[in-house]
């Protein structure tokens, strides 16, 4: 497993958190998440034998926010 963290644009109350630690937490080799408001993170523990760190951001732009 390894843990990443990703900055993340966009996100302005709890239902913002909410949406993003959703879809973070269904993409498949995802352990653990993390997400804060502020200061506009996520932490994800993953494999990643099973999924980039790339995906997982493109997994937080599809949800309608910023991932860097």
């Amino acid at each position: 497993m390894e843990t990443t963290t990703i900055k993340i644009t966009g996100m302005s109350c709890g239902g913002c958190t909410a949406s993003v630690t959703k879809v973070l937490t269904e993409t498949a080799g995802v352990a653990k998440v993390e997400v804060q408001l502020t200061p506009g993170q996520a932490t994800v523990e993953y494999d990643p034998a099973r999924v980039t760190r790339e995906a997982l951001c493109a997994a937080i732009e599809d949800a309608g926010f910023g991932a860097e």
